[in-house]
């Protein structure tokens, strides 16, 4: 491990492994299987990557998107390892000169689509030395995965072709059901399963329950002032959406682009490359962006609705703060979203298993203890502490003993005969006059405006916390009508109290004017402290060289990277080698121009 550790320092310029790297490595190497589950930004490509650079012969690396591929493809030649992809939208003599390059021997790691994959498995990859095989996203193979891709299935083959060849199967989310299927799937030879903590402890977790469209809008509007110069992904659930809000924020001249299916792929490729070379602070997108964003200063991510299991939540929450840094959430979701994932759980060909998956999520969504603690258990893992990061913990519940206010929403629903929902069960608390209401005479119900003395808003507030706690419950195949539960009965009736959380009015949302949102321009050095000096410094000289050499900012340097170096002030050639991300490949190619710009800010004599 010695020699892996100097290697890990030399072209990653990290001095430790991270928690199961060393194990994972150690299989490798002794040619054994491995099913790897790491979250995103855990560390998962070094297991593979370093072996691949420390055994002979080239490693084979099936990655399902060819952004992916380039993006990290790129990031190994910054490093100097010697690193090609191989796929189908290359041209053909292109792709010839990768094959000759890997049958030379000159290419360490070669990624490769699954598509490619079956039409060089008899001709290029016999050709080659392979040390090992690594399959990246690996639950793209299970049905059960939540991004289950057919061109995945044909991997069994590698085991057939390749028996001696040791592979390992990298995922960030796989529940127990799919873990199995990926084992089966790619006929591993007794693998072993490293399960790394899910914990993202940099990662804040906040949910906000059925706001307006206006309040939706003002809320995304201040999150993104509150984030200057930090980039962003609003996840949505519908195109349109992603189109609108593009629109939206270019009012308030937030930088945005729109990335989704249904667009043209030139346009999709040039959002994904203005957000990865950061010409676009934020990218509003479906789910159709993402697994190929290897984007390590990504800060924050909007889901505009809410995901359909916790695996695509995590997934997507993941793609922000991949450097460890510290990076915020923030997850929108309504009735209407449930009702739309419902009937698309149903549609779908495993209806039982997304139905549950989306219960799941759902019941993470309106939890009221700490929201990590009931991530992690999801994944099997428990924990003793609540995290201090979630919006529960920073403001826990305000309980009170609510009885008779469930008393009086059960009855309204009971007297209605369990035919109203939950708008026509609001306008019978609050006695509204609407003909809707007393056409069907529920004015003259006992109950009818026997809660006027509270909001709608409040009302809708306290009818959701009565389906979260299990005394209502929707049905959805009868127009979302509400029906009492038995424990709802026991509250109805008197048998048991019911305790609820205190409605807390919402800040403020009104814009009170557009405010311009401009990255600060190049200018000339100054600020309140030395740090802030320093780090705006490094950051305007990585994006020059950015800009020179046509790659993303995150490539040359991390935002780890450079927070590392405020940290430490190199002024030295041997101090700046000492800095987190720093191999020797950058120090050689970067060091002295990053050293003398510091030694300016620190008012020192040139080297």
């Amino acid at each position: 491990m010695n020699e892996l550790l100097q290697l890990l320092k030399k072209f990653f310029g990290y001095t430790s492994f991270r928690p199961l790297q060393a194990e994972v490595i150690q299989r490798i190497l002794n040619k054994e299987d491995s099913l790897v589950l790491m979250p995103t930004g855990g560390g998962k490509s070094i297991c593979y990557q370093l072996p691949a650079i420390y055994l002979p012969g080239t490693a084979i690396v099936i990655s399902p998107l060819i952004a992916l591929m380039k993006d990290q493809v790129g990031a190994l030649i910054a490093n100097g390892i010697p690193a090609v992809a191989l796929n189908s939208m290359m041209q053909e003599d292109e792709r010839q000169h990768v094959k000759q390059f890997c049958m030379q021997g000159k290419v360490k790691l070669l990624y490769i689509s699954p598509e490619k994959l079956k039409s060089e498995i008899d001709w290029l990859l016999p050709r080659l030395d392979i040390s090992l095989i690594a399959i990246d996203e690996a639950h793209c193979i299970s049905h059960w995965g939540h991004d289950f891709r057919p061109e995945y299935t044909q991997l069994s083959i590698l085991k057939e072709r390749f028996p001696n060849v040791p592979i390992v199967a990298l995922t960030a989310t796989a529940d127990k059901i799919t873990r199995t299927d990926i084992v089966q799937q790619l006929k591993l030879r007794n693998p072993q399963i490293f399960t790394s903590s899910f914990d993202r402890p940099n990662l804040s977790l906040t949910i906000k329950r059925d706001l307006s469209k206006k309040d939706k809008l003002a809320t995304i509007i201040h999150f993104i002032y509150d984030h200057k110069k930090q980039c962003g992904i609003i996840y949505c659930m519908k195109r349109n959406d992603t189109v609108q809000l593009v629109k939206e924020l270019a009012t308030y001249n937030i930088k945005a682009t729109a990335y989704h299916a249904g667009l043209p792929s030139s346009q999709r490729e040039k959002a994904q490359d203005d957000f990865i070379n950061d010409r676009v602070d934020v990218v509003c997108a479906t789910l159709a962006f993402g697994m190929g964003i290897d984007k390590s200063n990504v800060r924050w991510v909007i889901h505009y609705n809410m995901p359909a299991s916790i695996e695509n939540y995590y997934q997507e929450i993941g793609r922000a703060g991949r450097d460890g840094m510290k990076s915020d959430t923030l997850l929108f979701y309504s009735l209407v979203d449930q009702i739309i994932l419902r009937r698309f759980a149903e549609e779908s060909g495993q209806k039982e298993v997304n139905m549950e998956k989306l219960h799941r999520m759902i019941r993470y969504c309106g939890a009221d203890v700490c929201r990590r603690r009931v991530l992690l258990s999801y994944f099997g893992e428990e924990t003793d502490h609540d995290c201090g990061n979630c919006d529960v913990c920073k403001n826990p519940p305000e309980r009170f003993d609510g009885s008779v206010l469930v008393q009086k929403a059960l009855s309204a629903i009971v007297r209605a005969e369990e035919h109203i929902n939950m708008k026509m069960t609001i306008n019978i608390l609050r006695g509204s006059d609407r003909t809707e209401v007393t056409e069907k005479g529920y004015d003259q119900l006992k109950t009818y405006g026997a809660g006027k003395d509270l909001s709608y808003k409040e009302w809708k507030e306290y009818l959701y916390q009565m389906i979260q706690l299990g005394y209502l419950e929707v049905d959805y195949t009868r127009g979302n009508i509400l029906k009492v539960t038995p424990m709802g009965s026991k509250v109805l009736y008197g048998d048991m109290t019911a305790q609820l959380a205190l409605y807390k009015k919402p800040d403020d949302l009104t814009i009170v004017k557009r405010r311009p949102f401009k990255a600060r321009p190049i200018r000339p050095i100054s600020a309140d402290s030395i740090e802030e000096t320093l780090l705006d410094a490094l950051n305007q000289l990585r994006k020059q060289i950015s800009e020179r050499e046509q790659i993303p900012a995150y490539i040359i340097f991390s935002d780890d990277t450079l927070d590392d170096m405020v940290k430490k002030k190199p002024v030295t050639m041997e101090e700046f080698s000492e800095i987190r991300g720093v191999g020797e490949s950058k120090q050689d190619k970067y060091g002295k121009v990053f050293v003398s710009l510091i030694r300016f800010v620190l008012k020192l004599p040139k080297l």
